[in-house]
């Protein structure tokens, strides 16, 4: 008996025994037998195994999506027959997701969901740079159907404090009548430029421009100027022009939704056309004394000068001096003062013919004016010149818009266009290469004894000029076969930053006990110890930056974590109370906070300073001021108290080492380059942004109890978030837990002691911390979303976080 068949259905059953014959030779000549196990040539032929190719990927999310939030994606596992495959089993999933252009991973987390839907795989992770991402996901090294995905996230919203304005300064000088254009960047949470998200132009007419002249509103001034805004996609940027019809100076304020820009509040000088020439003949001429009259405003030698009143303020001439304040006086001194490129002088002449300097201020960001209204006596517009080193000093002149002005614009030529500090890093770098540009650069050989690495540096460059220094060193370590093509030139400068500020050799010192502390000149120091070795010690950090100004493998950072009062000492700033909150915390917390937040008319304190042998000997008594001993300290004065106590315990106190220091230092690097910083910005400078090492946390924190959930699940879903982290967020999340954002030099394994994570006996609440100990306390949480949110919010929120012992 004879049967017929149509031609569809031979043509399906001859694929369906090609597909057999192909799964069987498959089987039995690609299938590793040590990973077939129990499966047999049976579940081939049907079809019952797990197949990359018959998973499919499900997202969690719609696109556009912004970064930040934490995604999640489900990949479905199934046989090769459609039945679903359960996800319990090791199926040697791996998900890879890349940011295209930064070639930056990203970390992930996986998840096998609870019935019913046991064959899926949750997978969650968190993107904080904008652009197109990879994602692939494999099965036993094969991409599962229609793997590789490409996904892009956009930037978030505009953050205020990430906005800023390009190639800015505190005082912009402009002309009336004319356009000034102000660039201005806006940024997301994560620094994402903005200016290419949908809302552009919504966020653009956000951005509004105030001024403040005294206490005239600011409605009042809208007459005045004139402003517009337009956007640059390429670039990034919404341009605000800006144009001012009144002469004068005013106080502008650039907000978003009513928060202003990171550097969004600034002085305006608005100048005529005879202003102006006069101003930039004073610039183009600065070999010729240029001076102007003014009149001196005597202060107390204890206490800065009281404000005096704004344009449009009353003074009332009963009203009593501020508490504590004296009283100025009546008839001001007739001084002039005298601008270069350099230096701000304040002058007086004897007898009209002797001159007699009284102040001195560095032309630097650094020196601050703040602008006033008329004096009292003269109406002259009145200005205040405060530079932290010395006693602020007020000013009331004539021409003083003009003063200002010829000073801004000495002080715009100086730093090189720009306050930013990218900026000023760029111009910092070029001049000091176009400083050492003369000197050549050829190599010189350092032969140096590795087990003696300090003695012998210092003997190889004993007989050093400025210009050896300025040579490329060629490193030899002693008994070490090795061509210096740069790696022993780089452990070279590790090791001796690490040997001369390693307070074991008692140059520098810590003012705590731990080795978290920060580092500061000793005044202990041991009689063997010169003070040449601190000009040494100077010679090394200007090397530093010399090389990194050549930049590309020449880069040398500076292995030392300063205190903030010996970087001020660096670029020249005075001392003041604050510094103790950072340098010294337990005088600080013992006898600061307590002196500032109580009565201390019966404490018995005076302007003097008691110093104590190591045994506890009274040794001597130092006066902070003449006669301090005699000077009782009152409510009135222990502000200026404080500032003299630490004028001497953080300077006065190791003058002599500060000093060589900066000879050596200075020979490589002029002051007045150093002086266009401020002291944080001077300790990225030297020392970069201390990057925080995710794979160094890992490998050295201790793990402290938990059970199985809180160690497989909570601690992957821990290093998973901590890997996103920015940098910001995770020097948040060091100084959470250990009171300081940075790390010693020698990274998580010498922290002591050791950071540790600790399972806290609760579930779904905020972490704590112990920062004496080092402790992170991490509840148990139900997922990674979970988790991620509550471990931002603490180290966001701060302080509400911290465990009291």
């Amino acid at each position: 008996m004879f049967y017929v068949i149509g031609e569809s259905t031979f043509v399906f059953t001859i694929k369906f025994l090609c597909e057999l014959a192909a799964r069987v030779v498959s089987f039995l000549q690609n299938e590793d037998p040590g990973r077939r196990g129990d499966r047999s040539i049976y579940d081939y032929v049907r079809g019952n195994y797990l197949d990359p190719r018959s998973c499919k990927v499900s997202w969690d999310w719609k696109e556009p999506q912004e970064v930040g939030q934490t995604m999640s994606f489900r990949v479905q596992l199934f046989y090769k027959n459609g039945q679903p495959f359960p996800a319990h089993r090791p199926v040697g999933l791996r998900v890879n997701i890349t940011h295209i252009e930064l070639a930056l991973d990203i970390p992930v987390t996986q998840e096998v969901l609870q019935e019913p839907e046991s064959n899926v795989v949750k997978v969650a992770f968190t993107v904080r740079k904008a652009g197109r991402y990879e994602v692939a996901v494999k099965l036993g090294g094969l991409n599962v159907a229609y793997s590789p995905y490409y996904k892009i996230f956009q930037p978030g919203t505009v953050v205020p404090s990430k906005t800023k304005i390009a190639y800015h300064f505190s005082t912009l000088v402009l002309i009336n009548g004319q356009q000034h254009t102000l660039q201005i960047e806006p940024r997301d949470e994560y620094g994402n430029p903005t200016s290419n998200s949908t809302s552009l132009t919504d966020e653009a007419n956000y951005i509004f421009l105030f001024f403040q002249l005294g206490t005239v509103d600011d409605d009042s001034l809208e007459e005045y100027y004139s402003k517009s805004v337009s956007l640059n996609k390429q670039q990034c940027q919404v341009l605000l022009r800006l144009t001012l019809r009144r002469t004068g100076c005013f106080r502008a304020r650039i907000s978003y939704k009513d928060q202003p820009l990171s550097n969004g509040e600034f002085d305006i000088i608005v100048l005529s056309e005879n202003e102006k020439a006069c101003v930039e003949k004073n610039v183009s001429t600065p070999g010729i004394s240029i001076y102007f009259e003014a009149y001196l405003y005597s202060t107390s030698s204890l206490l800065a000068p009281q404000r005096r009143p704004s344009m449009g303020e009353e003074e009332d001439e009963h009203d009593s001096p501020v508490e504590g304040q004296p009283e100025k006086v009546k008839k001001p001194k007739k001084v002039y003062c005298y601008i270069s490129p350099k230096q701000l002088s304040v002058k007086e002449f004897y007898l009209k013919i002797i001159p007699w300097r009284l102040f001195t201020f560095r032309v630097c960001p650094g020196t601050k004016f703040t602008y006033y209204g008329p004096d009292p006596v003269h109406k002259y517009l009145t200005l205040v010149v405060d530079d932290g080193i010395q006693p602020p000093v007020e000013l009331s002149c004539k021409d003083r818009n003009i003063m200002a002005a010829t000073f801004i614009r000495f002080l715009h030529k100086n730093i090189g266009g720009s306050e930013t500090f990218q900026d000023k890093v760029n111009f910092f770098q070029r001049e000091l290469r176009h400083i050492h540009s003369k000197r050549p650069r050829t190599k010189t050989c350092l032969k140096i004894t590795r087990h003696s690495i300090l003695d012998s540096s210092l003997k190889a460059t004993r007989n050093f000029s400025v210009s050896d220094w300025s040579k490329n060193f060629e490193v030899v370590f002693q008994d070490e076969e090795a061509l210096d093509w740069g790696g022993p030139r780089r452990e070279w400068f590790e090791l001796i930053c690490k040997t001369l500020f390693d307070t074991s050799n008692q140059l520098f010192t810590r003012f705590s006990d731990n080795n978290q502390g920060l580092v500061h000149p000793n005044a202990d120091r041991p009689p063997h110890l010169r003070l040449k070795m601190y000009e040494f010690a100077g010679r090394v950090v200007g090397k530093c930056l010399y090389e990194s100004a050549l930049g590309g493998a020449y880069k040398q950072l500076v292995r030392a974590r300063f205190t903030r009062s010996f970087l001020a000492q660096i670029i020249g700033l005075r001392m003041n109370y604050k510094y103790f909150e950072t340098d010294d915390q337990e005088f600080y917390k013992t006898k600061v906070c307590f002196i500032l937040n109580n009565d201390v008319s019966e404490m018995d304190l005076v302007f003097a300073e008691e110093k104590y042998s190591k045994s506890g000997q009274l040794e001597k008594v130092v006066e902070l001021i003449s006669g301090g001993a005699q000077i009782a300290v009152t409510n009135e004065n222990k502000m200026h108290y404080l500032n003299l106590l630490a004028q001497y315990r953080l300077a006065s106190q190791v003058r002599d080492e500060v000093e060589h220091f900066l000879k050596g230092l200075n020979e490589l690097v002029p002051e007045n380059l150093l002086a266009i910083f401020d002291e944080n910005e001077l300790e990225l400078l030297m020392c970069g942004t201390g990057d925080i090492n995710v794979q160094d946390f890992k490998a050295h924190a201790v793990i402290v109890g938990g059970s199985w959930h809180f160690r497989e699940k909570v601690m992957k879903w821990f290093w998973a978030v901590v890997s996103s982290f920015t940098q910001e967020e995770l020097a948040r999340l060091l100084q959470f837990t250990t009171g300081s954002s940075q790390l010693p030099p020698g990274g998580f394994n010498t922290l002591c002691p050791s950071f540790q994570i600790i399972a806290a006996p609760t579930h779904s609440t905020l972490p704590t911390a112990h920062t004496c100990f080092n402790q992170l306390c991490l509840p148990t949480y139900d997922s990674y979303e979970e988790l991620h949110k509550m471990l931002k919010l603490a180290i966001s929120e701060g302080s509400e976080g911290f465990g009291m012992l």
